[in-house]
Formats: C-alpha cells, structure tokens, sequence
C-alpha cells in the first residue's frame, strides 16, 4: 500500500487516528490532525513557518528512518518537498 503524507506537514498518514477531521467530523484522508481539525487548518502559516515547525521534530524523525539529516539538509528536502504538497501547491 503506497504511503499518503500529510498534504500540509508531511507527515506520513498510517494510522486512522493520525487524520484530520471535516467540519461534519468525518475523517480527512489528506490531512494530519495536527494540521487539520472540523474542516480548517489548526494554524494559519506559510509553508516557511511549517518548515520551521517541523524541523523541532528532525531527531524523531531520524531515529524512525534509515537517513540521518542534518538540519540543513533537512530543511533543503523540506523545501523542495512541500511544494509538491496540496496545501503550498502553486497553481
């Protein structure tokens, strides 16, 4: 099964309890909780601020994954990643 991410952090999305709710509180398959909460975004941000939010979280990261980032490096793939993401989309 391919891995959905957060279409605003990047969070990987593996657990149903990881998703985001609507307004109507159905589940939201493309955004996290933490993003994502009664059908809005839970902090209005632009795609700098999330990199900077979620780079407290690189040494999390590095310890589940077979990289280990630097924080430089991290925030490099962080900007070219998000970009790809629905929410920081150019359209």
């Amino acid at each position: 099964m391919e891995t959905k991410f957060c279409q605003s952090c990047g969070m990987p999305l593996q657990k149903e309890e990881e998703l985001g709710t609507n307004q109507n509180g159905s589940k939201n398959e493309e955004y996290c909780v933490y993003c994502f909460k009664d059908g809005s975004f839970t902090k209005d941000v632009s795609m700098e601020e999330m990199i900077q939010h979620c780079i407290q979280y690189l040494d999390e990261f590095n310890k589940d994954s077979q990289v280990n980032y630097t924080k430089e490096d991290a925030i490099q793939e962080m900007r070219q990643f998000f970009p790809t993401l629905k929410r920081w989309k150019q359209n």
